[in-house]
């Protein structure tokens, strides 16, 4: 062999592995999902297909760019503590979780691995982050707290039934949701001269006993604070607030959805939407902690015009021009 062609053979074999290199695929990152919902949930599901969508929007698709380990834990504080240790096991790029009990679940497991939340109440009041607009550390996402709903939701339950004079605040004890809605909430009855009581509840049964004693006296209504346990238990929650003719605002669009008669609150698809955001700037270098907690831009109103006749109310038309979607 001339010795020109061997040096330029051996040149050519030296710049292969730098052009096969080149031309690697980039690495398919890998994302944790922990929902702490029935995975037959309809809403859940709704959501978390417009975070898929919006994601692929921006380049990231499940099976190509992208690794999905989606864990559903049902509304089992269990269970969702034993999956957030799965997820974090599995080292993915990042971890994207809803509500805050699940939020504080995987912080337990890591402060290291990026974690996005949504339909978190008030980040700061549950200790998930020390500040909004610089987080710091490893977690940041997305809030569903806005202080002026409580009062909102009595006002329209006093719109929507005239009768009103008394309205139960029902909760979870467990989940300390409910303060960061009581201000405005005992504003507005002092306005619409209400009785506001408070209706902890951890079983069917203190809902049931709860609802039942509203309806035992007329002008009783209902306000359903969100929580996972809220969301979990809505089935009797609706069903004894149908058999004792009691009025209810609820706060998540799957209430009223399911038979339950108003529902007033953030768009929690447009938040899971939004959330694609993060997690496309975190997966392309952002520190999470450097992202502000992001708040609701958009509420809607569902009426369930159905069940409204069932109690025998008379719906304004100010609700039915402003209501979003009607179910007749």
């Amino acid at each position: 062999m001339r010795r020109r062609e061997f040096i330029a053979g051996l040149a050519s074999t030296a710049a292969w592995p730098v052009v096969a290199r080149a031309q690697q695929p980039e690495r398919v990152r890998r994302i944790g999902v922990l929902m702490p919902y029935d995975e037959n949930d309809p809403e859940a599901k709704r959501r978390y297909s417009a975070f898929t969508q919006a994601l692929a929007d921006v380049g990231w698709t499940d099976g190509r760019t992208v690794r999905t380990d989606l864990r559903w834990a049902g509304a089992d504080i269990n269970q969702i503590r034993a999956l957030a240790q799965e997820l974090v096991g599995l080292q993915p790029d990042i971890i994207l979780v809803s509500g805050a009990l699940a939020t504080a679940a995987l912080q337990r497991e890591t402060r290291t691995i990026p974690i996005v939340f949504t339909n978190v109440s008030d980040p700061v009041a549950t200790s998930i982050v020390p500040r909004l607009n610089q987080p710091g550390g490893n977690v940041t996402g997305f809030a569903t707290f806005q202080a002026t709903l409580g009062g909102k939701w009595l006002e329209l339950l006093s719109e929507i039934a005239p009768g009103l004079k008394r309205a139960a605040i029902l909760f979870n004890p467990d989940l300390p949701a409910v303060s960061a809605y009581i201000p405005s909430l005992e504003m507005a009855a002092r306005s619409f001269k209400v009785e506001p009581t408070i209706a902890p509840v951890r079983s069917d049964l203190e809902i049931e006993t709860a609802i039942i004693g509203l309806g035992r006296e007329l002008g009783g209504g209902l306000v359903v604070i969100p929580d996972i346990f809220m969301a979990a238990h809505r089935a009797p929650i609706i069903s004894a607030a149908a058999r004792n003719n009691v009025p209810a605002v609820y706060p998540v669009s799957y209430f009223a959805r399911d038979g339950g008669l108003l529902y007033y609150g953030v768009d929690r698809v447009d938040i899971w939407r939004r959330v694609a955001s993060y997690v496309d700037r975190i997966l392309r270098g952002t520190k999470p902690g450097d992202l502000p907690v992001q708040f609701p831009t958009k509420l809607e109103m569902v009426l369930n015009l159905k069940t409204a006749k069932a109690l025998g109310l008379a719906i304004p038309p100010s609700i039915l021009l402003r209501a979003d979607e009607v179910i007749e």
